[in-house]
């Protein structure tokens, strides 16, 4: 990822940045969830949320939470429960359409593990959506097929998980 770039922990002035980019990612596939559910996701660990941020502009986003392993929230509820666990699942990732397939979400992907592991968290999963599940087996991330995964995700989502060391 290239020094025009700057990863910082998300802010309360950045939500309407990562409600429009999570609109503009996901509302066509009717994976949108807006912006009460996506801030819940949030509260209960807003050190392990990030904003990636180029020229002083959200160009993409972050959001996870400690969850149990082999579970996931289901997107057509607010998150209203705080989980203790060493499983720090990523909820959401998004990157500003222009910069996909520029290396930059795997740049965020790596600071993100840099700083599970600095928090002590062991694995770090995720629901991989319309195909992504593709590219994660690739950076490491092992598929849970086992696990159902809630509808809201889409008949294509996979949980998958991977160890932070």
């Amino acid at each position: 990822m290239s020094d025009d770039f700057v990863i910082r922990q998300l802010a309360e002035d950045d939500w309407d940045a990562v409600v429009a980019l999570e609109h503009d990612a996901y509302a066509a596939d009717g994976l949108s969830e807006g912006r009460e559910a996506l801030r819940s996701r949030a509260l209960p660990s807003p050190e392990t949320c990030f904003v990636l941020e180029q020229d002083g502009a959200v160009r993409g986003y972050l959001l996870s939470l400690p969850y149990p392993s082999l579970r996931c929230p289901d997107l057509a509820e607010a998150e209203n429960t705080a989980f203790a666990s060493d499983n720090l699942h990523v909820h959401d990732l998004v990157i500003a359409e222009d910069l996909r397939g520029r290396e930059v979400a795997l740049g965020f992907m790596r600071y993100f593990r840099a700083r599970a592991e600095e928090l002590g968290f062991e694995r770090i999963s995720m629901v991989a959506v319309r195909g992504a599940d593709i590219l994660l087996r690739i950076i490491g991330y092992r598929s849970h097929r086992e696990v159902a995964v809630p509808a809201s995700y889409g008949r294509r989502a996979v949980y998958m998980s991977m160890p932070v060391h």
